[in-house]
């Protein structure tokens, strides 16, 4: 997972037509060739600017599709890249590509955190897991998965939702959210129509 945080050129008034009309050209294409499985910019004013989930083999060629994205090459954009694993639901996105919400949660270390494994822990992750099942099942959370790399990001939620709010709620019925061990923080997420299960 390639997130795209705001590099030494980033302005708030946005990126020129040229550069825009660049980077959305190489989107699209990271899309229709199945290098992107999705991408796609948060709706709102995060230092997190937009998304991309990269199906590589490896993580220098992911890290290699992502840098040369016009808008990184720019520095409008820096890459922060994560290993993250998920079960592989998503879809080709509809054609042409228009773009939908849903609602992304990032789970990050919470103040209760700790790397130790104790049998409070493990319960701990057993109710986290049948949580997500749960989320699963109600057809609201449709893509879940934990990073790879062992930092302070732990994994994601997507939720289909009608509104951030409602996602928010849902996040925090997770009982390892509950107990400070994970802390969630929800964004919009416009991502292209038909890939989200």
């Amino acid at each position: 997972m390639a997130l795209l945080k705001r590099g030494p050129s980033y302005s708030a008034e946005g990126m020129s037509k040229d550069l825009q009309s660049e980077h959305v050209a190489n989107v699209v294409s990271l899309l229709e060739s199945g290098k992107a499985v999705i991408a796609g910019p948060l709706g709102d004013d995060s230092d997190i600017a937009g998304i991309f989930i990269l199906r590589a083999k490896s993580a220098e060629e992911a890290r290699a599709w992502a840098e040369k994205d016009p808008a990184v090459k720019a520095g409008f954009f820096i890459v922060e890249m994560h290993p993250w694993w998920s079960e592989d639901v998503m879809k080709k996105p509809n054609s042409p590509v228009k773009l939908t919400t849903a609602y992304l949660g990032l789970l990050k270390r919470g103040e209760k955190w700790t790397p130790e494994k104790t049998p409070a822990t493990a319960e701990l992750q057993k109710a986290h897991l049948a949580n997500i099942m749960r989320l699963a099942e109600l057809k609201k959370l449709v893509v879940a998965g934990p990073f790879g790399d062992d930092g302070q990001l732990r994994g994601i939620f997507v939720f289909k939702v009608a509104s951030l709010e409602e996602a928010r709620a849902l996040a925090e019925t997770d009982p390892a959210v509950q107990a400070g061990r994970l802390a969630i923080e929800m964004h919009p997420w416009l991502v292209p129509e038909g890939v989200l299960p």
